[in-house]
């Protein structure tokens, strides 16, 4: 197997455990609450973040003030921020609407750059914008007396793709470059730092837990958090940038296909589309920047 074809394999298994991280927060969110799960999550990955720190040797960095109060920002928002708020939005939505909501995160970073950061716009980026937009809309073109996708689940969800769009426009800002697995392991620290009052505000002790969900939450924090983080990077690194940018649209798909297949909700016509949208905005977004 050659390098770039080993580098394919290893960011579709990325995006596939990305994915999956949509029927994850599902199934947690039907027993924890949003920062109880957040936190647990966080407190699991962050040793296994410190110990791959000591096996790799990569330094800690210890940013100035400026760029320490980005990190902080990028963990407020990118990790403590956007769990809380899919998780929380999965307690209102299903995980097929919610996976579709979470492919707009290349359309959105890439609009946020233009608007918050002097960006130039591309003409291809009204097109982007216009069919992310399509499939959001379509996605809400439910029948009348049905409960699933929830327009406040969706927006909780659409809230986290904010957040994540934040961390990424905030990474843009640093002065000094953070190694990724040093990036993973702040954020992992702040996001739990950030959740923990909060989750001892929820007291979800109080109450028996299914085991289904702090499993759901055991996995989220080890195979997709730190799994896929290793992934994405072997594979980006074998790979050009515009070929790793175009994996990410695997990761609705696989949400919307292991929401199917584990949890056994239905597809119908308005995930349908509103996928089909979401990766044609994907596809233009990565043709524009390759251009």
């Amino acid at each position: 197997m050659s390098a770039k074809t080993l580098g394919y394999v290893y960011l579709a298994l990325a995006m596939l455990l990305v994915g999956s991280t949509v029927v994850a927060s599902k199934i947690a969110a039907g027993a924890l609450p949003p920062f109880t799960a957040t936190a647990l999550r966080f407190a699991l990955a962050l040793p296994c973040f410190l110990l791959l720190l000591r096996v790799t040797g990569t330094p800690v960095p210890r940013p100035g003030r400026r760029d320490g109060a980005i990190l902080v920002l990028q963990g407020l928002a990118g990790t403590a921020g956007y769990t809380a708020l899919l998780m929380a939005g999965l307690r209102a939505t299903s995980a097929a609407d919610a996976g579709v909501i979470l492919g707009t995160l290349p359309v959105v970073a890439t609009v946020a750059a233009v608007a918050l950061l002097g960006e130039r716009p591309r003409p291809m980026l009204l097109a982007t914008v216009a069919l992310a937009s399509a499939g959001l809309f379509v996605l809400h073109r439910q029948p009348a007396g049905t409960a699933a996708g929830s327009m406040s689940g969706n927006a909780l969800v659409f809230g986290a793709v904010v957040c994540e769009a934040c961390f990424i426009l905030l990474n843009k800002r640093l002065r000094v470059a953070v190694p990724p697995l040093a990036l993973s392991t702040l954020m992992s620290a702040i996001g739990l730092a950030a959740s923990l009052p909060f989750a001892l505000a929820e007291a979800a002790w109080t109450a028996p837990v299914a085991s289904s969900a702090l499993l759901a939450v055991g996995y989220y924090a080890l195979l997709p958090t730190v799994g896929g983080f290793l992934l994405w990077y072997a594979g980006a690194a074998r790979v050009a940038a515009t070929e790793a940018a175009l994996f990410t649209a695997l990761a609705p798909v696989a949400a919307l296909l292991l929401a199917t297949l584990l949890l056994g909700e239905p597809v119908g016509w308005r995930q349908l589309a509103g996928i089909a949208f979401v990766l044609a905005a994907v596809g233009a977004l990565a043709f524009a920047k390759e251009r």
